[in-house]
């Protein structure tokens, strides 16, 4: 799924939650942990695309991925390294338990394997499939492009109804 749609998806399951939480999450912080998946693989390469950009010489997509750069900037900022990491619910698991560990429980991080879920079944092949349940297994689900038309129109039309929803969810119960 788009980086967009997780936000949103994850900013109306924080909303819908609100109903029935008494401590209430913050939206910006639910949206934030529903991105941060796709944030935490690619925006190191992005941050390095715009240093190279404004601070040295440009650097085009074509440029990006060819054996020379990549050779020449560490590993770690390349997303298919950074992935895995971010898109497991191994990862999500211990990454969780030690912040409930260390403090209270931190809801809004829920939004997390929210983003995982919804991956699963919407990346078809390809380099970007899910590793849910890396690094203990290798099996990732071949599903749909999210990218496809069809896909896309019918996942935003689904979040403006579920917008609507929410929206006319709270007024009646005010």
């Amino acid at each position: 799924m788009d980086f967009f749609a997780h936000g949103l998806w994850a900013g109306a399951a924080g909303l819908a939650a609100n109903h029935k939480l008494k401590r209430k999450l913050r939206f910006g912080w639910v949206v934030l942990w529903g991105v941060f998946p796709d944030a935490f693989a690619f925006c190191p390469t992005a941050v390095v695309l715009l240093w190279n950009r404004f601070f040295g010489e440009p650097v085009t997509a074509r440029l990006l991925f060819s054996r020379a750069v990549r050779g020449a900037l560490p590993m770690v900022v390349w997303p298919e390294k950074l992935y895995p990491l971010s898109h497991s619910l191994i990862v999500f698991a211990v990454v969780f338990a030690l912040v409930w560990w260390l403090r209270r429980p931190v809801l809004v991080m829920l939004a997390w394997p929210l983003h995982i879920l919804m991956d699963i079944p919407t990346h078809g092949g390809g380099v970007y499939r899910t590793p849910f349940l890396w690094p203990l297994s290798s099996f990732q689900f071949s599903g749909i492009w999210w990218s496809r038309r069809w896909f896309m129109i019918l996942n935003y039309s689904c979040l403006v109804a579920a917008y609507l929803g929410l929206l006319l969810w709270s007024k009646r119960r005010d």
